[in-house]
């Protein structure tokens, strides 16, 4: 979701020893980092990771690539409205097979934010298994989630 340059994919793929496993998709709208994402797509040799010039805000856009084992929603939940975030998290669930995991980032400047996102997952059929608060610059941490039923 709003992958960018793809830069928390394609470096971790790249160096995976099953990356020929992976089938992944990114979503993104803005066409410089979509070139630059498929750029380095093909030079990390990542034939079965598409990328995608789309506006990931619109649900309709996922429909060919679901149910996901894995969904991103990094460098999100801290540019949208507090409406629009959990009405995001709260519908995560339509993008994931059973079991998938949503791995988030927030940064942790106003704790009651990190508590209600993770209230709203909890609250839609999602496990929380933790959030790790980075101890960096930026004040970002990373959230993992687990999609407990169908």
């Amino acid at each position: 979701m709003c992958a960018g340059q793809g830069r928390d994919v394609i470096p971790v793929l790249k160096r995976h020893a099953r990356k020929a496993d992976v089938q992944a998709v990114l979503l993104e709208l803005d066409p410089e980092n979509v070139a630059l994402a498929r750029k380095a797509a093909v030079e990390a040799e990542l034939p079965q990771l598409h990328v995608v010039q789309t506006d990931a805000s619109m649900s309709d856009e996922y429909a060919p690539y679901v149910p996901a084992d894995i969904v991103l929603a990094c460098g999100i939940f801290g540019n949208i409205s507090d409406v629009d975030l959990e009405g995001t998290v709260r519908h995560l669930s339509m993008l994931c097979a059973e079991g998938a995991a949503v791995i988030w980032t927030r940064h942790w400047k106003e704790p009651a934010v990190i508590d209600s996102i993770q209230r709203w997952f909890s609250e839609s059929g999602f496990r929380n298994i933790r959030f790790d608060a980075l101890d960096n610059d930026r004040k970002m941490g990373i959230g993992l989630a687990q999609l407990t039923g169908p």
